[in-house]
């Protein structure tokens, strides 16, 4: 579906290629959500990180309001090329995450068994 070129900047795992796909996130958005996330949270397995961005917004009271999310996992510079960014996990949350709390426990599971199988 999607095009992944080889990249001075970018590694994509086979897990974040099927995800995307799963997802229909394209290469050039997790690349947005990267550079302009609206939040950062410590990934769940060591030496992470993730990425948020909504979806879209809305207005209500003059203040954005959202009711999904895109995620993206990287490696957090622990790779042997420190020039490059390796790209774990992406996903869409069908709902609003508060910071600081743990992702579901499905996500969860999907992402250790990636992580495993690296």
């Amino acid at each position: 579906m999607f095009k992944f070129p080889v990249s001075e900047k970018y590694i994509w795992t086979r897990h974040a290629q099927a995800k995307m796909a799963y997802y229909k996130i394209s290469p050039s958005r997790v690349k947005r959500i990267i550079k302009t996330p609206k939040r950062i949270e410590e990934g769940i397995a060591t030496g992470t990180k993730a990425f948020m961005q909504p979806i879209s917004y809305k207005f209500k009271d003059g203040k954005k309001i959202w009711s999904q999310e895109y995620w993206v996992m990287v490696a957090d510079k622990n790779i042997k090329d420190k020039n490059k960014i390796k790209i774990i996990s992406a996903w869409r949350y069908p709902a609003v995450t508060k910071p600081g709390v743990p992702l579901p426990k499905q996500i969860l599971d999907e992402i250790a068994e990636a992580l495993i199988n690296l």
